[in-house]
This record gives C-alpha cells, structure tokens and sequence, in this order.
C-alpha cells in the first residue's frame, strides 16, 4: 500500500540521509505523484535519480527545484542547481546546453556578495576550461579560486574537489609528483569520509583519470579498489558504471581479461543512458580488450560502437586494421588521429606507439624515428615507469627494422624490465618477442627460443590467440612441425631469393675494405628484417640470401620492408646497393633446416629475372597474399631450367 504523501516525504527523507538511493528514489517518486515536493525534496529525488542511474529523471526534477527556487527568490540555491544541470548536459553530450545553464548560474549570483555557490561556479568553469577546452592555464588559476573560496567558507567539499582539479592540471602539464601529492590528499578526505557523496564520487573517478592518463597503473589500481568498496557500500548504480571502465582498464593490463570484459560490460550497460561519455569509453575499453584476445571482428564493432558515441576509436582502430593486414589503411588512420596538433601530450602518448608499430610494418621509418622521439620527450616530460616502458620498445623496434642489434637488445631488454615492474604481462611479452628477433638476426637461436618459449607461455596464459598462435609457430609448434621430418614431408613456403645488382663492378668501384664493411652492413640489416617478419634463413652465398616465410603476406611485407629500409639509407647517406628480391609460393621437401624442390629453384629464377630495386613475384604468392600494396599486370616469363612459363608481377613498393 502506498503511504500517504506526508509520510512517503518523511520516509524519503530519511531514506536519503541513510543513503538508500533506490528506496529515496521510490518514496520520493510516490509523493510527487500525489503531491508536489518542495524543492528542497525535488533536489533530493533528483540526486536519488543521478546515483541510481536514472539522468532523464535526475534533470526533469532539478529543472523542477530550479523553477521553483527561482519563483521563491532563493537565487544562490538556483544557482547550485543550475550548475548542477550544466553538469548533466554535459554528461549528456549536450554542450550547449550545459553552457547555457552556466550563464544561467552567472546571471544568477551578478547580485550577490562574495559566496560559496561563487565558489562552485568558478570550480565547474575550471573543468569544463580543464577536460573541454585543454586549456591548461586558465583551468589552474579558477581551480586555486575555487579552492580558496572554499576554504574562506569552511566549505570542505569545495576545498577539497578545488585542490584536487589543482593537482589534475598540474599532472596535465607535466609536474606530476607536485600534483599528484595534491591529489593525494583530496582522496584521503573522500576515503576518510569527510566529504559528501557528490564531491567523494567526483574526486575518486578524476583520481584514477589521473593516474590512468599518465600510466601510473598501480597508483590507479589502488584508488580504484578503494572507490569500488565505496561504491559497494553506497548500493549505487550510476557512478559504480564509471567506476567500472577504469577498473577494467586497470585489470586489462594487469592480465585479468576474462574479469575485464566483465566490467567493460556492465559499464556499457549500466551508462548507456546515464553518461555518454563514459558509455563510449566503456565501449572503447571492451575493444582493447578483445583485441588482445585476437577477437578482431568483435574489437571492430567495440570500437565502431565507441565512435557512435564520440569517442576517437583510435588507437583500437588502426591496430585491428594492422592485424588484418590492411597496413595501408592503419597508416592512414592512425595519421589522421596524430594530424590534429593538440597540447595534450598524454593523449597523443596513447596514439604514438601504435604510429611506430604500423610505420616499421608499412616500411616508414622516417615516420617510425619522429614518432619514437615525440614519444620519448613525452616519457621524460611526465617520467612514469609505463611511458618510459612505451618509449623503450618503441625506440628498440626501430633500433630493430634498421639493423642495430645491439641497440635494439639493450631498449628492449629496458622496456620488457619496466613492463614487468609495473605488472603489465601482456606488453613484457611483445617485448620478449622483439627480443627474440634480435637474437635471430644475431645467430642466437637459443637465446631467441627463450625469449619465445617464455612469451608463449604469457600469452596462452592470457588468451592472447593470436599471438600465441604467432609464437608457437616461430617455436615449429604448428602441426606440421611437431613430429621429425622425413625426406619425403612435405611443407607449404613462400621462398625469398634477394642479390646484390651488379656487385663485381660494386666491388671494382669501392674496393675490397669498403666493400667488406658494406656487406656486413647489408647482411646484419637483412637478417634483422628477415627475423622480424618471422623469415627462416636457409642459405646466404654471396650477397644474395635464400629465406622461407610460413606464408605468403610476410614474405611480401618483408621484401617491401628491405626495399624502403635501403632507400631511406640511400637518401639520407647517399648509398645503398640496390637488390632485386624474387618470391614464390609452392610446396617444398623439409629435413631439418634444408628445404627442397622445383618451388626453391623457380623463386632463385624469378630473382634472377628481376631487375635493381624490384620485387618480383610469382602470380600463384600475390594471388594468395592480398594486401596493400599494388602489383602490375601480370607477365609470362620464361625461367632458366624450368620447363613451365610462370606468370609474374611487379610489386610496387614506393
């Protein structure tokens, strides 16, 4: 039975004050339908709607208490809920609206003398100065306004959100243990208890903002168990979804997939029609998620999901088009994030390493090098262990496609370390993966086994499929591999011969010495190539190289890769020989380290048939290799011992 309205207000009331969000949500509701609520009331069904995630409600009973107050002569109450709505708009992707409700507030308070309702005006003007306009300075002087209007009026709440919005911006502009100490601090008023529900659900999701944006994950990860136990005590629904999307960020990199795609979620669920921003974060969130697990459809449509919302789907979006082998398009679209100048540094921080990863792919190194450096003044500007981790793999991956080895070991060994320390498994084993390469390339098969064997182990451990499928293959897992090869087993490879143009006159030209240090060179950034692109060296005699690629796409990239890396030599050091490269895909006879058949022979023949700075390859590799890169028509040739003409292409690699 339905109380009558008198004691349905009463026991609203109370409800409230015990922070019972649904059952105040439900008195109050019940009352109104009988009776109109003061507007005192109608501001606490307002507030019972906001934590029970109901923002249709929420701002349909505060545009209620607003009118009335308004029509009561109470401007300064007004004002509070009017900047109150100015924070729902917001939340509801309805900027101008939001700042319409500002003016509102600013009109508001013209008249009056100097007080704490100022004090949240001035604050809300900070943050929106702050997370909408970026504007880094005018963000900190209202923020030290704020906070020194709230500490001339005893008012707690304000002091403590106005010197926590101090320590954002300073975090944001790069003196990161000034601010965080500040940050600190407020988040221990709002874990104390001292502060009400409101500022202590503001200030515990900016903390872990915060401390996500410049990788501080176990900073985030202790704040974030700290604000789920509160959340849990308070049985709310609306601030636990934005709750939600930092702590599966948080336990995405700790490993804990399975429990992160849980949260994501129940955080797409749960704000989908109370915050928008945040639903679209929770959307990006779930396609990181899936996208580690290898699930590249099902990442896609998070990340589409994502930008519906308007949130920028990168870099998700260019490292599923990179998985898919769409390097062409993951270039173009991560370029396109990058393109806009910003002053956030720790927003492009997120994009730049996957701008490095898809520049090596795509044979950009140029793009690779800037990129790197931008990410490493932004490491040293902000000097958390994670961004310094980012900036050392992204230097060691380069130091890798152009061929220095040594260099590469020592940034790798550096970035797959501070991964480790922060407890980020999956990153240390991408680490361990490019470790692996170098030693490869450096004729150290055990010690790249290790590195192999050891992230392997990580990703199978994580779910990682396809990474895992990508390192058992290197370790000879795949089932053709597993039992011992006999003479008569058969292999599907695609076979890369590579040769030096016109190398006697070469060696003529520049001499013996030259010529010697000048192969070393060549054979030392081949091999680093070949190993990055998962190639099996079978022979090297002379200056050409015969390798075997597990399939046909990376044996083309490889080769596009060799060509780029030796052209970007040749303009910025004015020489590099010029090779030509033949490929062809066919079945071929395995024992051990030796292949052979007719398919090796007619990949050396289509090699030979190529001309300087060319990619030749067969029309049977291209046919089974679809990418980015444009072949010529095809074209009949004839190849020296084999009897069958051969249909060829042209890849065009510039």
């Amino acid at each position: 039975m339905i109380e009558e309205p008198t004691r349905s207000v009463e026991s609203g009331r109370s409800a409230f004050k015990r922070r019972a969000w649904r059952e105040a949500f439900d008195l109050f509701t019940a009352a109104d339908d009988s009776a109109a609520l003061s507007p005192d009331d109608l501001e606490c069904l307002a507030e019972a709607a906001w934590w029970t995630g109901r923002l249709a409600a929420c701002i349909a009973a505060r545009e209620r208490a607003y009118a009335a107050y308004v029509g009561a002569r109470n401007p300064r109450r007004a004002a509070m809920v009017a900047i109150a709505l100015a924070k729902d708009y917001f939340a509801k992707r309805e900027p101008s609206v939001g700042t319409a409700w500002l003016s509102r507030a600013e009109r508001l308070l013209q008249g009056e003398p100097e007080c704490v309702e100022r004090g949240y005006l001035i604050r809300t003007r900070g943050v929106v100065a702050f997370e909408g306009q970026r504007d880094f300075e005018t963000a900190l002087v209202l923020a030290e306004q704020a906070l020194e209007i709230g500490t001339r009026f005893g008012d707690r709440d304000l002091m403590a959100m106005g010197l926590h919005d101090r320590g954002r911006v300073l975090v944001a502009k790069g003196r990161v243990a000034e601010g965080m100490t500040l940050i600190d601090e407020a988040t221990v008023a709002a874990v104390s208890g001292e502060l009400g529900p409101i500022a202590t659900a503001i200030i515990y999701c900016n903390t872990i903002t915060s401390c996500k944006d410049v990788a501080d994950y176990r900073r985030a990860s202790e704040w974030s168990e700290a604000a789920r136990r509160w959340c849990e005590r308070q049985a709310i629904t609306g601030f636990p979804g934005m709750c939600r999307v930092y702590r599966a960020t948080i336990l995405r990199v700790s490993g804990a997939w399975s429990e992160a795609e849980q949260e994501a979620r129940r955080a797409c669920d749960e704000l989908s029609e109370f915050n928008l921003g945040y639903a679209a974060e929770s959307f990006y969130e779930l396609g990181e998620i899936r996208l580690r697990m290898g699930d590249l459809p099902a990442a896609e449509e998070a990340f589409r999901q994502a930008h519906e919302l308007g949130r920028e789907p990168e870099p998700g979006l260019s490292l599923v088009r990179l998985a898919e082998g769409r390097v062409k398009a993951a270039a173009t679209s991560i370029r396109r994030a990058l393109a806009h100048e910003s002053p956030d540094r720790l927003h492009r921080a997120q994009l730049l390493p996957a701008q490095v990863e898809i520049a090596i792919a795509i044979g950009d190194m140029q793009v690779g090098r800037v990129a790197t450096e931008e990410l490493e003044n932004i490491a040293r500007a902000y000097g958390s262990t994670a961004l310094n981790a980012r900036a050392a793999y992204a230097r060691g991956a380069v130091q890798l496609a152009e061929g220095d080895t040594a260099a590469a070991e020592r940034s790798l060994r550096r970035a797959s370390n501070l991964w480790q320390e922060v407890d980020c498994p999956y990153e240390a084993a991408k680490a361990r993966m490019l470790l692996a390469a170098v030693y490869r390339a450096e004729a150290d098969e055990e010690g790249s086994v290790m590195e192999i064997q050891a992230a392997h182990a990580t990703f199978e451990r994580l779910g990682a499929i396809l990474d895992s499928r990508g390192a058992a293959e290197l370790l000879g897992e795949t089932a053709a591999d597993r039992q011992p090869a006999a003479s008569g087993d058969r292999v599907a490879r695609t076979f890369m011969f590579t040769d030096i143009v016109k190398s006697t006159n070469l060696v003529e030209a520049i001499g013996d010495e030259a010529w010697e240090s000048l192969m070393q060179w060549h054979d030392q950034t081949l091999r680093t190539l070949f190993a990055h692109h998962g190639g099996e060296e079978i022979d090297h005699t002379g200056d050409g190289f015969c390798v075997a690629f597990r399939d046909p796409p990376s044996a083309v990239e490889c080769a596009v890769t060799i060509q780029r890396t030796l052209a970007d030599h040749r303009r910025k050091h004015g020489f590099s020989p010029q090779i030509r490269i033949g490929l062809h895909t066919a079945p071929a006879s395995r024992r051990g380290q030796v292949y052979r058949g007719k398919g090796i022979h007619a990949a050396a023949r289509i090699a030979a048939v190529a001309e300087g700075e060319q990619i030749l390859a067969s029309q049977e590799t291209t046919t089974a290799a679809p990418t980015q890169f444009t072949t010529s028509p095809p074209r009949t040739v004839s190849l020296k011992g084999i009897s069958e003409a051969v249909q060829v292409v042209t890849i065009e690699w510039r």
